[in-house]
């Protein structure tokens, strides 16, 4: 543990922001699983847990938790499989 004050305060500051980096991590990845399992089951309300997925991965990119592109990714690809299921 530091002695020094700013350094006690960083600490403090930085375990906050981790608890929130997991928090926020934790959501989109099971927003994504949801996503993925209605799309799977083929079920009426696929579309909208695709949009809150990439609601969630869209947060997670700009929060610097996953790389921009990965989100895309993500998104394009479960936007491919519900459109694949349309089709």
């Amino acid at each position: 543990m530091p002695n020094i004050k700013s350094a006690i305060k960083r600490v403090k500051t930085n375990e906050q922001k981790r608890a929130n980096n997991i928090a926020t991590k934790s959501a989109m990845r099971t927003a994504v699983k949801n996503a993925e399992v209605a799309i799977a089951n083929n079920s009426e309300n696929a579309k909208d847990a695709l949009i809150a997925a990439s609601v969630k991965l869209n947060k997670a990119a700009n929060k610097g938790l996953i790389h921009k592109n990965a989100a895309a990714r993500k998104q394009s690809r479960l936007a491919k499989r519900l459109n694949g299921l349309n089709a």
